[in-house]
């Protein structure tokens, strides 16, 4: 990869962060900041920055796992379930009213749900002491379908200040982001962001097959496993912090594919690093484009998302057939 390349994939994210950061229905002047402007700026913009680099992190690396790990170049994070489940234990967070740990709350009921749905899915995937990638796919969207089903059912019966709390949260609402919920999706995403990047080379070698893997002294199926681990937790992260935001997961990995290659080693974290990006800049033009009134996140992601998908998917052949 040219220095020229390398120079743009560091210097692109953060322009967009410093744009994210200082511009918006309200420009702020980094050098000279009164007091409103620093409670805006430290308080509700930086908080919100870092939600989406983080969730943008861990949705970017999911999806490059999962299409390795899975064999298949429409594998998102979302196609495992773990978002419905995720998105249907903050829906009843939020339709009982009841928020026995303060804002903090609706995440974590949202990463106890995506847990919970990890768990099932691994349990389903799992047939003879292996993790049989089919096996996985189909649990993941079974699942899926089923909590999606509960979800709607749970809307469909609430009051309707409950409905619109819930439905903005379910796509990708940054606007609780929360100074105090940030070290635990932190935690969560790093350490599966580490898992991810580190077995990056056995990746590698099982998308070549099995058999090659076993040949480079690789186990198969304990690999598997310790790259499921990683999207379970950074899955499981993102959602609760940021609720279920599309488009990242597909999307990011075959734009980063274009201009790095297929080696994981380079394309996990450079794709982690454009998905942090891709997100910021959506908060920012779905603050930006009708304040007061903001546009979901995850609104904006796929409005961009699946126009530019289907261009690639038109013009670049992202199926490979």
């Amino acid at each position: 990869m040219s220095k020229l390349r390398i120079a743009l994939i560091l210097l692109i994210p953060v322009l967009i962060i410093f744009i994210s950061l200082f511009f918006g229905p309200r420009a702020i002047n980094p050098f000279h900041m009164d007091a409103v402007e620093k409670e805006i700026l430290f308080s509700i913009r930086l908080p919100r920055i870092v939600v989406a680099c983080l969730a943008g992190m861990a949705l970017g690396a999911s999806g490059t796992v999962l299409q390795g790990l899975l064999r298949n170049p429409l594998a998102d994070p979302y196609i495992l379930g773990i978002s419905s489940g995720a998105a249907l234990a903050a829906a009843l967070e939020l339709l009982s009213g009841v928020y026995l740990f303060g804002r903090f709350s609706i995440p974590f009921a949202a990463f106890i749900g995506a847990c919970a749905v990890s768990i099932m899915v691994g349990s389903f995937g799992w047939k003879r002491g292996r993790l049989l990638p089919e096996r996985l796919l189909l649990a993941g969207i079974g699942l899926g379908f089923l909590f999606y089903a509960v979800l709607m059912l749970l809307i469909s019966i609430s009051s309707s200040e409950g409905i619109r709390r819930a439905v903005l949260w379910i796509f990708g609402d940054l606007s609780i982001s929360d100074w105090s919920v940030i070290p635990y999706g932190f935690l969560f995403i790093a350490a599966g962001l580490s898992i991810s990047v580190f077995r990056a080379k056995a990746l590698n070698a099982l998308m070549l097959g099995d058999d090659l893997a076993h040949s480079l002294g690789f186990s198969a199926h304990k690999e598997r496993l310790l790259l499921f681990v990683s999207v379970a937790l950074m899955t499981s992260a993102s959602v609760s912090l940021g609720g279920t935001i599309g488009f990242i997961g597909l999307l990011v990995p075959h734009m980063v594919r274009f201009f790095v290659g297929a080696d994981n080693r380079i394309l996990i974290p450079v794709s982690a690093l454009c998905g942090g990006a891709f997100l910021c800049i959506s908060d920012f033009i779905g603050r930006s484009v009708m304040p007061p009134t903001e546009i979901p996140s995850g609104i904006i992601t796929a409005l961009i998302g699946s126009p530019y998908f289907l261009y690639l998917l038109r013009k670049r052949d992202v199926l490979g057939t």
